[in-house]
């Protein structure tokens, strides 16, 4: 059996969009593929309005905790997403990248937080299919 495919999402405070994405990957793969979220510049905590979002779609991110980027983490993932966090991601030859370009739910109430959820949430289940085309996506 081949190891399985590996995922790094990064953003600036690893406190909302790459926790999202780190929950919904985690979730739809069903643990398929390995899963790792950081910041370049990581907050204190998770933002709330993001855990509460991702409370409605039943996936609990309330013990998450912001993550610090590191170099190692790059090297060990095979595709890395980044969210923002600009020049500050380390590149390695070899890597897939991908860059989402989505709102920074930072600061913003659970209203505004949902739109930025399913769109992480499309994303993520393309993703999947790109990686395992064998696992369905689920809701």
């Amino acid at each position: 059996m081949s190891p399985k495919p590996s995922v790094l999402f990064v953003c600036v405070h690893n406190a909302g969009r790459s926790q999202m994405a780190a929950a919904f990957l985690t979730t739809l793969s069903q643990d398929a593929i390995e899963v790792r979220s950081a910041g370049s510049q990581a907050a204190e905590k998770v933002n709330p309005a993001a855990v509460e979002a991702m409370a409605e779609v039943g996936i609990d991110m309330s013990a998450e905790i912001p993550k610090v980027l590191t170099t190692e983490a790059v090297k060990d993932s095979d595709v890395v997403i980044t969210m923002g966090c600009g020049d500050e991601c380390p590149f390695f030859p070899g890597k897939r990248y991908e860059d989402w370009v989505l709102e920074d739910p930072a600061g913003k109430g659970v209203d505004s937080v949902r739109p930025i959820r399913d769109e992480i949430k499309t994303r993520v289940e393309a993703l999947i299919a790109s990686l395992i085309p064998a696992v369905p996506a689920q809701a």
